[in-house]
């Protein structure tokens, strides 16, 4: 007899199981189990109770006319326009840059992308512009005039919308390529300019046999990055 796991160990079990999945299988998922992930997501807090987000489920039609329009530019030379936003430092330090070039080259070494292989990292690149072939594709959103704090509270409702699947059975992948192609992005999803492309969303269920699944970045121990204050 298999003993059922207690909720409190069913969330730990979705929140330790969760990561960043790259390749998936072709497995549909029910609109009616995307419609609950979302509405779980919807639970998380927001400042004032304002709920920023936005979210798009992309559909066949709208998919197909982005990824085409995506992969023209990625192979007309790269990223359009400037970025939407910052999302990394202008320059890294210590211990960021360590942290940042070992999962880097960990999930290159397993696709097999050496150093100067711009090849093998612009087919990367592609795939994740196809939000690496998972049946459900998101792209997330806020009004431009809003302040950090609501993107605290877009960030929450991200991370619950990927527990929420993990816990449900489904693997995940926060993709903040897209907000690089935000003239592409916008214009295909007919997201307005007071919008700001903030990224998409993968899920689906992870294909076993991809290498890149294999990656699990490692972790700060809680000593690291914690102060026990008496």
């Amino acid at each position: 007899m298999i003993d059922e796991m207690t909720p409190d160990q069913d969330i730990e079990r979705a929140i330790r199981t969760r990561r960043a999945i790259r390749a998936f299988l072709p497995d549909p998922v029910e609109p009616a189990l995307v419609r609950r992930l979302i509405d779980l997501a919807a639970q998380a807090p927001s400042g004032t109770n304002m709920q920023p987000w936005k979210l798009r489920v992309i559909g066949p039609q709208s998919r197909a006319r982005l990824e085409t329009a995506l992969l023209a530019a990625l192979d007309a030379g790269g990223r359009p326009g400037v970025e939407e936003y910052r999302y990394y430092p202008a320059q890294f330090r210590e211990p960021y840059l360590a942290r940042r070039r070992k999962v880097g080259w960990d999930l290159y070494s397993l696709l097999g992308v050496v150093r100067g292989d711009t090849e093998g990292m612009k087919r990367q690149t592609a795939a994740n512009l196809r939000f690496f072939d998972a049946p459900v594709a998101l792209m997330l959103t806020i009004d431009r005039d809003l302040e950090i704090g609501s993107w605290l509270d877009l960030g929450m409702f991200i991370q619950t919308l990927l527990i929420a699947a993990q816990g449900h059975g489904l693997d995940s992948c926060p993709q903040a390529i897209f907000a690089q192609f935000h003239p592409i992005v916008r214009r295909e999803l007919a997201i307005p300019e007071d919008e700001v492309v903030v990224c998409g969303i993968a899920i689906g269920k992870a294909d076993p046999d991809a290498p890149a699944n294999r990656l699990v970045p490692e972790r700060e121990p809680v000593e690291g990055f914690t102060t026990w204050l008496a």
